[in-house]
């Protein structure tokens, strides 16, 4: 634990993934450390607007008793709102991006069949929204949307992600106004692609550009197509495939029929997929169309993200500036969990990283946060810690395909905002997958 004022500067155990020395370093770069030695230190503010990420329910006096529960004896600020408020705009946005950018990445310790396909790193993008107040200096950078119904009744945020869909980590993600669309934010990702990666996305990636300029990175593409998009046939392969050009790249696309069977019956799709991958041998279609489905793991980790931790409730900040400050803070929280879950996972042979639960995970971090617990580690490196302890008691059983049907995903009104609406139900399934022949030339 650190001395005298800044004491309260921690996260829990998580401090020992984002320790002082990182967050020094952070408001260094960022030319945003205190002119003078404060009762909330720079680094302290940090924390806390990291820990306030960790419990979302309450007002940032509620967290700093958190932070400070487990210090009993020690001498501690006792600020107002006002000055917790104060302190957050001192900071600024500009220290949690710099720790993003720091901590964003695939895992390195994750192994499991989800992580790697015959070599290459499963990647995925996609995007989705986040709600935030709506307060006249909000709204004067973010705008709610539009509908046949009113719209929504708050303004909200694009994000864009890059997902390694083993782990769930973040490569990387960029946000901003729901004015620009997916596809204008996605070129902002594609310096983090590299050669060894296959990127899957769906069917609104794939524009000719967007997709050429990801083959450029070298990184692979696996995107899906609109089924009555029509591609010239170049040349027929023995598995199903044809290659065939999406603008001036060539490509090989894979037609398949795709019925998922449960106890509420069959449900058939029909699938158009590109790829950069254009060996047949080394890359049959049959697998690339199970590939596919790991494109699901980003709504995943967007789930765990806006409903386990924020709890389907809208951000706190009430400015353009705050927003940004706590959507990094977001960020970088998620990475945190994440990280302790693929480390706790790498210790025990074959167990996937999907077996690890996101809520247990949560939950021991804000237990160990109010304990003021395991802030710095020991003389021994343990990658477990009391964090991954929970993890590994209790994991989740194998994967099992399961499917649930698309419904509401967000409140429309204030008296609604309490949480998105899903819908719990869900199905045991199995599936079957047909390559369909390549069409007429």
């Amino acid at each position: 634990m650190a001395g005298g004022r800044f004491a309260p500067g921690h996260l829990g155990e998580l401090t020992q993934l984002i320790p002082f020395e990182m967050v020094d370093a952070a408001l260094s770069a960022t030319r945003s450390v205190q002119a003078r030695l404060r009762d909330l230190p720079s680094r302290v503010v940090v924390y806390l607007i990291l820990a306030a990420c960790l419990f979302p329910e309450t007002g940032y006096l509620g967290v700093w008793r958190k932070l400070t529960g487990g210090l009993a004896g020690l001498p501690v600020a006792t600020p107002s709102a006002s000055a917790l408020a104060q302190a957050r705009r001192r900071v600024g946005g500009k220290p949690l991006r710099w720790l993003f950018d720091l901590l964003k990445g695939p895992d390195a310790t994750g192994h499991g069949p989800g992580i790697r396909w015959r070599g290459l790193l499963v990647v995925a993008l996609d995007g989705t929204t986040l709600t935030v107040p709506d307060s006249p200096a909000v709204l004067t950078r973010f705008t709610k949307q539009a509908g046949n119904h009113g719209g929504t009744g708050y303004p909200q945020v694009r994000l864009l992600a890059l997902v390694a869909c083993g782990t769930r980590t973040l490569i990387d993600a960029v946000f901003g106004p729901t004015t620009a669309g997916e596809t204008t934010y996605a070129p902002r990702l594609l310096p983090s692609l590299r050669p060894g990666m296959i990127l899957l996305a769906d069917r609104n990636f794939a524009a000719q550009k967007l997709v050429a300029d990801i083959a450029a990175t070298r990184a692979e593409v696996l995107v899906r197509l609109k089924n009555a998009r029509r591609m010239p046939v170049l040349a027929r392969h023995r598995d199903g495939s044809y290659l065939s050009t999406l603008g001036g790249l060539r490509v090989r696309v894979v037609d398949c029929e795709i019925t998922v069977t449960t106890t509420a019956g069959k449900h058939t799709g029909l699938y158009r997929l590109a790829t950069t991958l254009l060996d047949p041998h080394r890359h049959p279609a049959g697998e690339l169309a199970t590939l596919y489905h790991q494109r699901w793991e980003i709504e995943t980790a967007y789930l765990e993200l806006k409903s386990t931790i924020l709890g389907g409730r809208i951000l706190r900040a009430r400015t353009p500036e705050g927003i940004d400050q706590e959507i990094y803070a977001l960020l970088v929280v998620y990475q945190l969990l994440r990280t302790v879950m693929a480390d706790a996972t790498s210790t025990q042979a074959c167990t996937d990283p999907d077996r690890a639960s996101f809520s247990i995970a949560w939950q021991a971090a804000r237990d160990q946060v109010v304990l003021a617990a395991g802030v710095i580690a020991g003389t021994v490196i343990d990658l477990v810690g009391a964090i991954g302890r929970h993890i590994l008691a209790g994991p989740l059983p194998a994967r099992r395909l399961r499917i649930s049907p698309r419904i509401v995903k967000r409140a429309i009104s204030k008296y609604q905002a309490r949480g998105p609406h899903i819908d719990r139900t869900s199905y045991k399934a199995t599936t079957g997958i047909n390559i369909l022949a390549s069409p007429e030339p």
